[in-house]
């Protein structure tokens, strides 16, 4: 992982392993770099990792196994990239309920 001098750190991290788990790079139950690996690696705080973890595990990406570090879920989101989209729509101040009238109209069903 490589960091750019666009955007924030925090932010680069929760996307770069959003986008590797949605799209298959990492697998469910794949070992994630530990919070100490990772800053080295990349040049930032271990507190700036944490802060990205946390908001992984949050959302269902990773999890945590005390003692053991953090891997990719398995069980918490059955397709992320879902979970990715419908947070995206969240930030975005979509509602709920906006959400499932469009399912409902691309579905052509009530649910």
């Amino acid at each position: 992982m490589q960091i750019n001098g666009n955007g924030n750190v925090y932010e680069q991290i929760i996307n770069y392993y959003r986008k590797c788990i949605s799209l298959g790079v990492l697998k469910a139950g794949e070992k994630m770099p530990s919070c100490r690996e990772l800053a080295v690696e990349i040049g930032v705080n271990h507190k700036t990792v944490e802060r990205a973890y946390g908001e992984l595990m949050k959302e269902g990406f990773i999890e945590s196994i005390p003692k053991k570090g953090y891997f990719v879920s398995g069980s918490k989101s059955k397709n992320p990239m879902i979970r990715e989209i419908l947070s995206n729509l969240k930030a975005q101040g979509i509602s709920k309920e906006e959400i499932e009238d469009a399912l409902a109209e691309l579905y052509g069903e009530e649910l």
